[in-house]
């Protein structure tokens, strides 16, 4: 197993910090600190998950449809039933009955016949003693979902244990599609890669990294292949996956870094010119912190409210996707879990990149 580097990087510059500093609110002994940030509305909203009266809605994904964009799909997860597919209007295109799926990412695979196919998975917690990834194609066209199969990682030396957080990057070895991460709640982080197998997409386990508590959301950068994990209450942890699987602290919950705790998901933009930025989701104080991934810095923080549509609270999974979306996200599109949607259950928010950027005067 991995020995942990703990060291924090310093973080130079001290305006920001002491801005949000001054932006603290508590409400008694043991409140957690409510950090300033800026407004940004969302402009759309999904349907409601079907399960009601319940904390069900969780993690999305988003496809780009790149022939076109206005017709991209959302796949998200009611982590009581199963897996929605919705349009940019937020209607729902699609629902599969699948368990417990908690986390969902997707990619574009190249199969052995030579097709593409959009490949969904998501880490599957019906069974919370043995963890397992679920798999699904989905058709870009009639955004209808096909599960594939559901299949077991457990690896040796490792206690049963839940799956819980989940992301994929790019392939890493000969004849693999993607590379898949999940995040027991453990704190473990399992590598596997995923394979074609006689019509089975097959997850090999390769190697795992441990964090000292419950952890949950992930995300790959391709460019500089690096796993990003969110330890709830500590922060985020940065793996480089080149060599031997090792985590680097990369931001730690405080007002320095701009997380209060739960951090909850985490999700990646970057742009053509290569200038990208770490997105999570500060769940303590309803809001979501941007780091800029050359610096490491904290770029800025957002809040979702002030629009027609309610705003967000409480929110656990998160995506971004740069790219042309059509008119109402011509730089990209940002979907955020409600986690009070009252009077109606859980549902995500979409909002445009465009407005994040402008709103936190990012260049």
């Amino acid at each position: 197993m991995a020995i942990f580097d703990t060291v924090l990087k310093a973080r130079p510059g001290a305006l920001l910090p002491a801005l949000l500093l001054a932006g603290c609110a508590t409400t008694g002994e043991g409140a957690r600190p409510y950090l300033a940030a800026t407004n940004v509305p969302a402009i759309a909203e999904t349907e409601p998950v079907g399960t009601a009266n319940d904390d069900a809605a969780d993690d999305p994904a988003i496809w780009r449809n790149a022939a076109d964009p206005a017709a991209s799909l959302i796949v998200g997860t009611d982590k009581k039933a199963g897996l929605y597919v919705y349009g940019l209007d937020g209607k729902v295109r699609d629902f599969l009955a699948a368990g417990a799926l908690n986390n969902v990412d997707l990619r574009e695979v190249t199969l052995a016949d030579g097709s593409t196919r959009i490949l969904v998975a998501a880490s599957d917690r019906t069974d919370r003693a043995e963890p397992r990834i679920a798999m699904f194609w989905l058709d870009g066209a009639t955004g209808k979902l096909t599960a594939i199969s559901s299949e077991s990682f457990l690896f040796e030396g490792h206690a049963p244990a839940e799956a819980y957080g989940f992301c994929m990057g790019g392939s890493l070895g000969n004849g693999e599609l993607a590379r898949a991460y999940v995040v027991l709640k453990d704190g473990t982080v399992a590598e596997s890669g995923l394979y074609e197998v006689e019509r089975r997409i097959v997850p090999e386990y390769f190697r795992d990294v441990k964090l000292a508590t419950q952890s949950e959301g992930c995300v790959v950068d391709d460019a500089t292949q690096t796993l990003y994990v969110a330890e709830e209450d500590v922060g985020i942890w940065k793996v480089p996956l080149q060599a031997e699987m090792k985590a680097h602290a990369f931001a730690r919950v405080g007002a320095a870094d701009g997380l209060v705790d739960d951090v909850e998901g985490l999700a990646l933009a970057r742009m053509a010119d290569g200038r990208a930025w770490l997105v999570a989701s500060s769940q303590g104080d309803n809001a979501y912190a941007l780091f800029d991934l050359a610096s490491g810095k904290l770029a800025g923080r957002f809040r979702i409210a002030g629009g027609a549509i309610d705003g967000t609270s409480d929110t656990d999974g998160i995506e971004v996707a740069l790219g042309d979306f059509g008119l109402r996200y011509p730089e990209g599109l940002f979907i955020a879990q409600d986690g009070d949607n009252a009077p109606e259950a859980q549902n995500f928010k979409l909002l445009s990149w465009q407005a994040i950027r402008e709103a936190l005067g990012l260049e």
